[in-house]
């Protein structure tokens, strides 16, 4: 990758990982607690021998923030290896269902599912995106054609996976920048203002973490304090529908 482009990358990241923490923080103030209680598995909890409104709270938030950035972050992953590759080999968004990515990189041309990291799906999101490399390639109607799940980060033993090439982390990088250190080069941009936004993000979660525990206590604990494990399982569980906690 050329000095221009890895510049034009750069400033790129730095301008869109605002919207992840933006993300963030817009996330963990639409919370709600009910909609915690309902999502999360009471039995999990009470096995782990939680004891505290504070520590239950902070154990259903963590779980629950945890999954959402994981979506988040790797939606910026995967927009910026789009942009990546449009700089490097003028690589195309396509029409194609599932394809990500259409350029020609010597004499070759590659097809290209891009997902955040190696363990995206299961059998059957598997199938269906080996279903839509048939349906593309055909569309093409060229023989010429190498199809590739790219994942931004993480390994694997073998790339060749019969009908298409997994290719992650520093192997996918270096595919669409044409740079084998590609992948270490932006990590310093995407940690740009990072310490100003988590500070903001931890002050939007004490919020939430002192309002959700006195929402709790006065829910789901009894008057001697204790946790009422029966009342979290049947507002998660019973078929009659509970009133919602605020």
């Amino acid at each position: 990758m050329s000095k221009n482009n890895l510049d034009k990358v750069l400033e790129f990241v730095d301008n869109n990982i605002s919207i992840f923490h933006q993300s963030r923080i817009d996330a963990i103030k639409k919370l709600k607690m009910d909609d915690l209680l309902k999502r999360k598995n009471p039995y999990l909890f009470k096995a782990k021998n939680i004891t505290t409104a504070e520590e239950f709270v902070r154990s259903i938030l963590d779980a629950y923030l945890s999954s959402q950035e994981e979506t988040m972050f790797g939606n910026f992953l995967e927009r910026l290896a789009i942009f990546v590759c449009q700089e490097t080999f003028g690589g195309n968004k396509t029409p194609a269902e599932g394809i990500d990515l259409d350029f020609i990189k010597d004499g070759k041309r590659y097809l290209v599912s891009v997902k955040s990291g190696p363990n995206w799906g299961n059998s059957r999101q598997i199938a269906k995106m080996k279903d839509d490399f048939r349906k593309a390639k055909r569309i093409i109607g060229i023989e010429n054609v190498i199809c590739v799940n790219g994942c931004c980060y993480g390994k694997n033993k073998s790339e060749n996976k019969g009908d298409y090439l997994k290719k992650c982390g520093q192997s996918f990088w270096e595919l669409i920048s044409d740079s084998p250190d590609f992948y270490k080069k932006i990590i310093k941009p995407i940690g740009h203002k990072a310490k100003e936004r988590n500070d903001e993000f931890r002050n939007e979660y004490g919020k939430v973490l002192n309002r959700f525990s006195k929402t709790f206590i006065d829910n789901f604990c009894k008057e001697n304090g204790e946790i009422n494990w029966e009342k979290i399982v049947e507002f998660n569980s019973a078929i009659n529908k509970n009133k919602d906690p605020k």
